[in-house]
């Protein structure tokens, strides 16, 4: 007897949707680990999820979303608190790839859920120390073109009549994404730095910008990097009114540093991670604006 997926989906709509909440869940637990131990050049596999006093923590206390709310925030080992974070990235994974799920054919949401699982680890690894490891970007950038050659459709090319031939070129559609979405910020951050006279943009983010492009493609690339200085734009002028507000300047939400380096309130002239933003204008790229804008940025380079 087959399986018939379709004949399934309608008739338990919900299953499939609630297998990727709850996978992404999985995920996001999976994901608090990279975000913290590869900064720390720690290994990701071993040894297995432990407390910041050493111990073990048991499976019914890992469990993804739920263990944080039914332990309070506090290690059930030694009552040490730990952050809502944990539970949040999870949530956010889950939700993220419920909303891919619900708008992608399943091998595409599939890809793009692993674009969404590397947008957030280099997001809040940037929120937390200013580094996008290049063990996501480089090798999430390779991930990314060997993906797209063998699901073709996630770049809209169709595998009829011959499957190579549309691996061939979706390949080559997401090295031109690479060049394109890497090239550009990288110009982007030198124009800047020649009338600042200062650094501009780090190579993290260029290398994230590699990244993004090989998923999404040239469009995606070029909405990423002009709507990531929108979102910029946006949360550092909410982050600079909320510590206008609260009388913290140095706000959680936002890490700022000086020139050299140094940690230092949130300000004008700051230095502050860009590649969350980045990952937040690709996700909004990737879960909506995409069948919006493509199609007009296609437009527009025809013209030219």
């Amino acid at each position: 007897m087959v399986f018939d997926f379709q004949s399934f989906d309608a008739a338990f709509p919900w299953f499939f949707a609630g297998v990727a909440f709850l996978g992404g869940a999985m995920v996001g637990s999976f994901l608090n680990v990279v975000i913290y131990r590869v900064p720390q050049g720690k290994s990701i596999v071993s040894p297995g999820s432990h407390c910041a006093c050493g111990r073990p923590i048991a499976w019914h206390d890992n469990i993804p979303i739920l263990s944080w709310f039914l332990l309070r925030g506090k290690a059930r080992c030694c009552g040490r608190p730990y952050s809502i974070r944990y539970a949040f990235v999870e949530t956010l994974t889950g939700l993220v790839f419920l909303a891919c799920w619900l708008t992608y054919p399943p091998v595409i949401a599939v890809a793009g859920m692993i674009l969404l699982a590397l947008l957030i680890a280099a997001t809040f690894i940037d929120l937390d120390h200013m580094i996008i490891p290049d063990s996501i970007t480089i090798w999430g950038t390779v991930a990314g073109v060997l993906i797209s050659g063998l699901v073709p459709s996630l770049h809209g090319y169709s595998t009829e009549p011959l499957y190579l031939l549309g691996s061939i070129r979706a390949a080559f559609y997401a090295m031109i994404g690479v060049m394109i979405g890497s090239g550009l910020i990288l110009w982007i951050g030198l124009l800047a730095e020649a009338v600042l006279r200062k650094e501009a943009m780090g190579f993290g983010d260029v290398k994230l910008m590699g990244l993004i492009g090989a998923f999404l493609g040239w469009q995606g690339a070029i909405f990423t990097v002009f709507g990531g200085a929108i979102v910029g734009t946006l949360w550092f002028v909410v982050a600079m009114l909320v510590g206008k507000l609260t009388g913290n300047k140095n706000q959680a939400a936002l890490r700022a540093e000086t020139p050299e380096g140094e940690e230092t309130d949130l300000a004008m002239g700051a230095q502050v991670p860009f590649g969350p933003m980045l990952a937040i204008a690709a996700a909004i790229y990737l879960l909506g604006g995409r069948e919006v804008l493509a199609p007009y940025l296609e437009q527009v380079m025809a013209i030219w």
